[in-house]
């Protein structure tokens, strides 16, 4: 059993699955792989709130959700195949998920792909990450690097941190984007200010190599220190070979 989106852009998942109620708020490489993963997928993105619902169309949301949660799927998807056409974003969402997992009676990945689509064109930034992730890894056809990176674009500007760090491999790798290693730096800061570890560390050791901006020793043990704070296992030795690195320079003579 899961839980949906009630309404806004999203919520932080916190159970089994991501249909979605309102809650404000891997890279998988096969498509068996991403299909199985779709619970720890849902569950873990970053979501944002947007002004709710009027307080009618909350209400059936929230009833679709029950209906949903006590197996009622019949009554939850007309409910929010309605939702949807009244231009719930989080409604059309929860239509893909189902459609996805095989809830309803004739699934359909295409149809999944429009109803993402219209989640995601409707700000729900979950939407955004999850067509995003779609594209890349060839869900719904063949795969669309350029799309795909226009969607992770769209939901990095609008917050999510996961988004964030796929646009600055994107950059940094020249895939998907074009090879810019300022943009990259860019949408790793964001990330890491947001407090993803990986980005963190690749940041400091952007700042220590000079890739995309000067040297920056100073930037580069900060973002090492934050690293190594959050649980990150190589940061620690980074920091202390840049301050091996001090000692010797304050003791080297003039």
């Amino acid at each position: 059993m899961g839980r949906f989106h009630h309404a806004g852009r999203g919520a932080r998942g916190l159970s089994e699955v991501a249909i979605v109620a309102d809650t404000p708020g891997m890279r998988l490489h096969t498509l068996p792989l991403l299909l199985a993963a779709l619970t720890a997928f849902f569950a873990a993105q970053p979501l944002h709130a947007q002004s709710a619902l009027p307080p009618r169309l909350q209400a059936e949301l929230d009833a679709a959700v029950l209906d949903y949660d006590a197996g009622r799927r019949a009554a939850a998807q007309a409910a929010f195949q309605r939702l949807a056409g009244q231009g719930v974003a989080a409604a059309a969402y929860n239509l893909a998920v189902m459609h996805l997992q095989g809830e309803v009676p004739r699934p359909d990945r295409q149809r999944a792909r429009q109803w993402l689509e219209r989640a995601a064109q409707g700000g729900f930034v979950t939407a955004q990450f999850m067509l995003a992730q779609s594209l890349e890894n060839g869900v719904f056809g063949p795969r669309d690097l350029a799309l795909a990176h226009d969607w992770y674009e769209r939901a990095a500007k609008a917050g999510s941190v996961d988004a964030q760090v796929a646009m600055g491999t994107a950059h940094y790798l020249g895939r998907g984007r074009a090879r810019d290693a300022a943009q990259a730096l860019h949408w790793y800061r964001e990330a890491a200010k947001g407090g993803e570890v990986g980005a963190q560390y690749i940041l400091a050791s952007m700042y220590e190599q000079g890739d995309g901006t000067e040297v920056d020793l100073r930037l580069a043990r900060y973002w090492y220190d934050i690293a190594a704070r959050n649980g990150d296992e190589a940061a620690p030795f980074k920091l202390q070979a840049l301050k091996a690195l001090d000692a010797r320079a304050a003791t080297a003579p003039p």
